[in-house]
């Protein structure tokens, strides 16, 4: 009898989950929508609603935008035309901020979700999948024996890889305060961005390699053994912020590389670049290991005059880029948007690589601290690399 009754019990559950989203039904009111002229039309069916406005991370009127309200509850707002990227949203309904519930489609940046889109046209058709050979992304763990743990890290490897018996340059790509390894994947489309390359013969196959900056933390929020008690956090909330030990100790990822993939371990075939935060990490690798890369990119690069240069990753920066411009670069390439906060910093900079001789690319876009312009970016960036002739 008791047997009988824990089947029954066991059925019923298992088909009440079974259940748990068959109240799905796909509606007549659809949001987002891109129209032929790459406007976008957004929809919610909010009837209780009294004030609803879209807030996006578009050019035009701020990306802000206030829906109205038609006879059957349903509010509706449509962009200008926008030009091809991928956007992120969210709706404010009544001063509570949302996801587009009609929109299954999201990304994490930090600790916020938002919905996102993409326009096509140009670069956003980088950013999403075609039919082409794909990559493999990986995960994977390495010891630290600066940091004392195993600490994780993400692997974009070419769709080429493994089936020619062939070595690979390697480009590291470091994420800006507040990212992880999985912010150049998930915001940056780096897989995507790589296979539509390659594919059309725009960039050398490459392994490309994403580890986590915030050296005292093992792996992303939800991946460490802290589990969901690490909450997504800016780095400088952290205790490794700024103390160089990231830097110095940057040989180890390079190292573990080397020996786990069929890499090619030499400065001509090894590049480093990062956005913000990741710009900041990069050039500093770069002046204390000069001879290690031949390629440096630093993407609206959070560079910082507060520095404790009793810290051996900051001590001597002169003597140390005065090395690095003797050595040289193949390609040495600074990136900024006019609007960014950044903006005035990398200027200083320059002026400093100038007054040395120091040879460096310089390329100024539009609008401010955002992932459109470190996308973009990596787009110019990438073709460049292990290929002298594109330089």
């Amino acid at each position: 009898m008791r047997l009988d009754f824990f089947i029954a019990f066991w059925v019923v559950a298992v088909a009440a989950m079974a259940q748990q989203n068959v109240g799905f039904r796909e509606g007549s009111v659809v949001s987002p929508q891109i129209n032929e002229d790459n406007s976008v039309t957004f929809r919610l069916r909010a009837d209780a609603a009294g004030h609803v406005t879209v807030i996006g991370d578009w050019a035009a009127n701020g990306g802000r935008g206030e829906m109205t309200r038609n006879a059957d509850g349903v509010w509706t707002y449509t962009t200008p035309v926008l030009p091809s990227e991928m956007y992120t949203y969210r709706l404010d309904v009544d001063g509570v901020v949302n996801l587009d519930p009609l929109n299954p489609f999201t990304r994490r940046d930090v600790g916020n979700v938002y919905s996102v889109f993409y326009i096509g046209g140009g670069c956003g058709d980088y950013y999403q999948v075609h039919d082409v050979p794909h990559g493999d992304v990986v995960t994977t763990w390495y010891h630290s024996d600066s940091a004392g743990a195993d600490r994780r890290l993400s692997v974009y490897l070419p769709p080429c890889y493994g089936k020619e018996g062939r070595k690979y340059p390697v480009l590291y790509l470091l994420h800006g305060s507040g990212g992880d390894e999985t912010a150049w994947l998930d915001l940056g489309h780096v897989a995507r961005i790589m296979d539509n390359l390659i594919a059309r013969g725009e960039a050398e196959p490459m392994i490309v390699v994403m580890p986590n900056g915030n050296f005292s933390k093992q792996a992303a929020p939800g991946e460490t053994p802290e589990n969901l008690a690490f909450r997504p956090v800016m780095t400088n909330m952290l205790t490794d912020y700024k103390n160089g030990a990231y830097e110095m100790a940057f040989t180890e990822i390079i190292g573990f590389i080397d020996n786990k993939y069929s890499t090619i371990p030499d400065r001509q075939h090894r590049a480093i670049a990062g956005l913000s935060m990741g710009g900041f990490h990069s050039l500093y690798i770069a002046l204390n290991y000069p001879g290690w890369f031949d390629y440096v990119g630093l993407f609206s690069a959070g560079l910082m005059t507060d520095l404790n240069t009793d810290r051996e990753a900051y001590r001597d920066e002169d003597a140390k880029l005065a090395r690095l411009s003797e050595l040289g670069c193949e390609l040495f390439w600074i990136g900024i948007g006019k609007d960014d906060f950044l903006y005035e910093a990398n200027t200083d900079f320059r002026k400093r690589l100038d007054s040395m001789g120091f040879d460096y690319i310089y390329h100024e876009s539009d609008r401010g601290h955002i992932w459109a312009n470190w996308r973009q970016y990596l787009l110019l960036f990438v073709p460049q690399l292990f290929n002298p002739k594109q330089s």
